[in-house]
């Protein structure tokens, strides 16, 4: 099932009810939020009140995605505030494993994050461990980025280490997400798509995840019939 999670990084935040409601109510899975600090990526973005605000308003998963330095510091504040779940950067922590576990333990869902020059090997050691990987088709820090072609090869890869491992994890990826790839990277074993621009920057954010998941749909039952 490939399912979508707008990325409010892109919404109208003098609006964010209004704008989370409508993807909802259109079909998305997730809403996600990216947490950035200045100094693991270039960007300054929102903190666990604001996660506190939409988990009041919406009765979506919250999916944190912390692009941030010691996310260990923060990860409890972020799954008090309504967090379902949290992914984190290898690089950004000492022990991987350990934060895995504490996200754990926090009661929410782990994930990893391979930026784009992140190798596969950097994850290898606790594919098992985690409930997902989400795939950065873009340097982390700026929304409206373009895809970077690479990304698809690095998909197949991903899926085929999770194949082989015997991982449950699924695979999420972000960056440059719109229609006009959706066929491609749901085809290479993507089954989260996050989305910012191409979903908060239209006129209509529930018509655009509307089509997003119709196109994600499309290449998904082509797929399963390959």
């Amino acid at each position: 099932m490939v399912e979508i999670a707008p990325s409010i990084l892109s919404a109208d935040f003098t609006r964010l009810g209004d704008q989370v409601a409508a993807v909802e109510n259109a079909g998305a899975s997730y809403i996600h939020f990216d947490v950035m600090d200045g100094h693991f990526v270039p960007n300054l973005t929102i903190g666990p009140f604001i996660v506190e605000w939409v988990r009041k308003a919406t009765n979506l998963p919250i999916d944190a995605h912390l692009m941030i330095e010691n996310p260990d510091n923060f990860i409890g504040a972020f799954a008090k505030a309504g967090a379902s779940m949290i992914s984190i950067h290898p690089e950004a922590t000492y022990h991987v494993h350990r934060t895995i576990n504490y996200i754990r333990q926090s009661g929410c869902k782990a994930g990893v994050v391979l930026n784009p020059a992140t190798p596969l090997a950097m994850i290898e050691e606790v594919i098992n461990d985690v409930d997902y990987v989400l795939l950065m088709s873009v340097n982390p820090g700026f929304g409206g980025q373009k895809f970077i072609p690479a990304s698809l090869d690095k998909l197949r890869r991903l899926r085929a280490l999770i194949q082989s491992s015997g991982s449950q994890a699924r695979i999420e990826i972000d960056g440059g997400i719109g229609v006009e790839n959706v066929a491609a990277v749901v085809a290479a074993g993507a089954e989260i798509l996050v989305a910012g621009s191409a979903v908060f920057g239209k006129p209509d954010p529930g018509e655009a995840v509307r089509q997003l998941l119709s196109a994600a749909s499309a290449s998904a039952s082509e797929r399963a019939l390959a």
